[in-house]
């Protein structure tokens, strides 16, 4: 009998604390998913002014949308800088895929002087936060006549891709060496290797790298506020979304601020919907060294 008790007590301690995890979870969750449903359901009111006291819509439309897309040669072309953050965000995402992956398999495979002292002053330089270095950033591309220009956020965001290795050469740890052997003794030489094997087997890793670097480019404000100053035509959407928050059309154009969140939203969630599974396995496989 006492047996009995102590396991209906410890099953009874069981479920109270899972009643306890789940409910914090489901609070933890309903506030996290608030400002999202705000925005949306904020995004299809019909009702103006920036601030109403209640969420639901007493009307809805899609007039702030037809407004905010229509907007091709106003002062706020959100179709520019939609396309403006998407070439930036391409062509950032596939030069800083290619330089990290070489980078990472360059210093997981190959021995040379120096090696371990590079990977010291790597670790050290990724503590420091990259806007640090935005001010003499700001003027050396000012020598170069390079401000105010789409190629200068490429060569900023694509720039510092090499000292995030640090995952991906993880991942190339972790695939075994005795692969690479094998190859050599076939005849096989480095690019051979690299192209043939390594890279077959690293798609989550390539993956998760692609997907980080793409978000960089769409999600970041202060870089390109710095370098687009006050070109509107070259912004991207970050920098053109807050240009409508100004004291005189902040009220008038809150609504179509919030649909342009709700748009810029949509593109990056479906990526990670569909490349979840690969940017999982990337990341806890690139952790594990």
């Amino acid at each position: 009998m006492s047996v009995k008790k102590k396991k209906s007590g410890y099953q009874q301690g069981q479920s109270k604390t899972r009643f306890l995890i789940y409910t914090i979870l489901i609070i933890l969750s309903v506030l996290w998913l608030f400002p999202i449903v705000w925005i949306i359901l904020t995004s299809f009111r019909g009702e103006g002014g920036a601030f109403v006291p209640y969420i639901i819509p007493k009307e809805f439309t899609f007039e702030n949308y037809r407004q905010l897309l229509a907007n091709d040669s106003g002062s706020y072309p959100f179709v520019r800088w939609f396309l403006n953050t998407l070439f930036v965000a391409v062509c950032s995402c596939l030069l800083s895929t290619f330089i990290t992956i070489a980078m990472a398999y360059s210093l997981s495979r190959l021995r040379f002087r120096l090696r371990k002292p590079f990977l010291k002053v790597a670790l050290v330089l990724n503590m420091f936060p990259g806007f640090m270095s935005m001010i003499a950033v700001y003027y050396i591309l000012k020598a170069l006549n390079l401000t105010q220009s789409l190629l200068a956020l490429i060569l900023v965001y694509s720039a510092g891709a090499a000292l995030g290795f640090y995952v991906a050469k993880g991942f190339f740890d972790t695939i075994p060496m005795a692969l690479d052997e094998s190859a050599m003794i076939d005849g096989a030489n480095k690019w051979h290797i690299f192209t043939k094997i390594t890279l077959p087997l690293s798609k989550p890793i390539i993956v998760y790298t692609s997907l980080m670097a793409f978000m960089g480019p769409w999600m970041d404000f202060i870089f390109a506020r710095i370098i687009m100053g006050d070109d509107v035509k070259n912004y991207t959407v970050a920098i053109g979304l807050y240009s409508m928050m100004t004291k005189t059309t902040a009220n008038s154009l809150f609504m179509s601020f919030t649909a342009g969140c709700v748009l810029i939203a949509i593109p990056i969630t479906l990526l990670f919907i569909y490349m979840q599974k690969y940017y999982v396995q990337g990341i806890t496989s690139g952790s594990v060294k």
